[in-house]
């Protein structure tokens, strides 16, 4: 079998989570980062080495720098590269949220997103891999209440095309839309509706194997996972 070697961030819970699980049944090495220490601290119990896992705010660089250190010493330079971390704001409109919460949400989802970038393409600029920046349906679509998470999302689409008009040959970076899955993420502007969704195990089938498929052909189109 052909394994590969994994890196994604907001591993902890919700898309990211199961991605791990999916990834490392398959035998594939994986390294994952996450705010949470106790969550962090079960994922280490749960996949020892050879795969890594460290608490980390993707949202200040040297934090992503110190991970990327340490998890290239730990599983050498990745293939495929997941920027899965993101937060939502409380549902409300634009002018009620409160400056820090703005501030908070762009400077994990679209701040963190970049240096992961800043961090890991000079890791794979000689051997090439994939490089996927979680978007949304609301990175390519609109809706009242979320304002501040669509303008991330909408962030994340032209960082990552513009990325992937600068990469060297062998190196792809793809904007790529999970499709609408019932996580906490999901509930917290769905409510109870959130219940007629998929949830991410679910999803993760059929999602990991398609990441897995990406390579520098796909380098700069938008997906959507199947």
């Amino acid at each position: 079998m052909n394994t590969k070697t994994i890196w994604l961030t907001g591993c902890s819970s919700g898309l990211g989570r199961a991605l791990v699980n999916e990834f490392t049944s398959a035998g594939h090495t994986v390294a994952g980062c996450a705010r949470r220490e106790d969550r962090i601290s079960k994922l280490r119990e749960t996949f020892p080495e050879p795969h890594y896992f460290s608490a980390v705010d993707v949202s200040n660089d040297s934090e992503v720098e110190s991970f990327c250190r340490e998890a290239y010493a730990q599983t050498g330079v990745p293939d495929l590269v997941i920027s899965n971390a993101a937060i939502i704001n409380d549902p409300a409109p634009l002018w009620q949220i409160p400056a820090d919460d703005f501030d908070r949400l762009t400077a994990i989802n679209i701040n963190g997103t970049a240096n992961v970038i800043r961090h890991i393409v000079p890791l794979m600029e000689k051997n090439g891999g994939v490089i996927v920046n979680l978007s949304s349906g609301w990175g390519r679509s609109t809706a009242p209440e979320v304002a501040p998470y669509c303008a991330s999302k909408w962030a994340i689409e032209g960082l990552t095309q513009a990325l992937a008009q600068e990469l060297p040959a062998g190196l792809a970076a793809v904007p790529m839309n999970p499709g609408v899955i019932n996580t906490a993420m999901l509930q917290t502007c769905y409510g109870e509706h959130a219940d007629n969704y998929s949830d991410a195990n679910t999803w993760s089938k059929t999602a990991s194997p398609f990441l897995l498929g990406l390579d520098a052909s796909n380098n700069g189109e938008a997906i959507t996972a199947p």
